[in-house]
């Protein structure tokens, strides 16, 4: 449950990342609302996560599908660059977050 719950994490962690860019640096109310609620739920369900599992392994976990689930969301929906490079990148990055699921 707890992998499960750290995953969810990440996925706000992404929501939280796409709010904060949305916010226009914070002068956009409804994405900085988004933002503030994205964060607390990201960081609460981590915190709820790390009642079970080993910190490293929890929080490389949260960022890697943050950073992965990021950069994938601004490729398809903020006109990011798409590239071979970033995308083995990204690939590594998960590779790296299913080796700790793995080994945990």
């Amino acid at each position: 449950m707890a992998w499960i719950v750290l995953v969810l994490a990440g996925v706000f962690e992404v929501a939280m990342a796409l709010s904060l860019k949305l916010s226009d640096g914070f002068t956009d109310l409804r994405w900085s609302l988004s933002f503030v609620v994205t964060a607390l739920l990201s960081f609460g369900l981590l915190s709820y996560a790390l009642k079970s599992l080993e910190v490293g392994t929890a929080y490389a976990v949260w960022t890697g599908v943050g950073a992965a689930g990021t950069a994938v969301l601004g490729m398809i929906a903020m006109g990011d660059e798409v590239s071979l490079p970033r995308l083995i990148s990204i690939a590594l990055i998960l590779a790296g977050v299913i080796g700790l699921r793995i080994l945990a």
